[in-house]
């Protein structure tokens, strides 16, 4: 049997975005495993017909969403970034950027960090922090190269930023720091800073560094 050809037009885009829309809102408001497909598609104002032209299962609902959520925040890093400043701004402004991105979208983080204790999903988590670490390390390892970052294993290092940001995000979104998420991304991206560079004057030049405006 020929499989249907499902290149989507923009239209089909938009239809596509409002089922991830519909799931992740259930998904977060209900639990996972009590958001039944018929229950999106109601969320979406579509018909359970439908449904199928764009998704085969709700895991794959659940496994593009959270794709999607993470390819949007490698595009707000990216943006935050300037390409031309060195690596360890660079880490300073993309975990600022990370901060505020995940404070934005504070439901779809939340969904992530509760369905990654169900076994079907864990490798899929697990991928996209490795995604994350690899994007991380490369930007230590430049830091290391020119002196900027003391010369420590850049894994450990990068996974020393995704933690940081990882937890103050979620302090954030529980509702334990109290803080305004600009002052809280400041913050994270100090404390960043200063655990990384190798000397109290690269601290001082990285955050002086202006802010990048694209």
């Amino acid at each position: 049997m020929t499989e249907p050809d499902r290149r989507l037009t923009s239209q089909g885009i938009e239809r596509k975005q409002q089922l991830l829309d519909a799931a992740a809102h259930l998904f977060a408001d209900r639990g996972y495993a009590q958001t039944r497909i018929l229950d999106i598609c109601r969320e979406a104002g579509v018909a359970k017909g439908l449904f199928y032209w764009y998704f085969d299962t709700k895991e794959e609902v659940f496994r593009d969403l959270a794709a999607d959520l993470r390819l949007r925040l490698r595009r707000e890093q990216r943006r935050a970034m300037d390409p031309h400043a060195d690596p360890l701004v660079r880490l300073r402004q993309g975990s600022e950027a990370s901060v505020r991105f995940m404070a934005a979208h504070s439901r779809s983080f939340s969904l992530l960090a509760v369905e990654n204790v169900d076994r079907q999903f864990v490798d899929d988590i697990r991928r996209g922090t490795e995604v994350h670490a690899d994007d991380t390390q490369r930007l230590v390892k430049d830091g290391i190269e020119a002196g900027l970052i003391r010369d420590e294993d850049p894994r450990l290092l990068a996974y020393s930023v995704l933690i940081t940001v990882g937890w103050f995000a979620h302090f954030n979104r529980t509702g334990r720091l109290g803080l305004d998420v600009d002052d809280l991304a400041a913050f994270v991206g100090r404390h960043i800073v200063c655990s990384l560079a190798s000397s109290e004057k690269v601290v001082r030049r990285t955050l002086a560094a202006p802010a990048f405006t694209g």
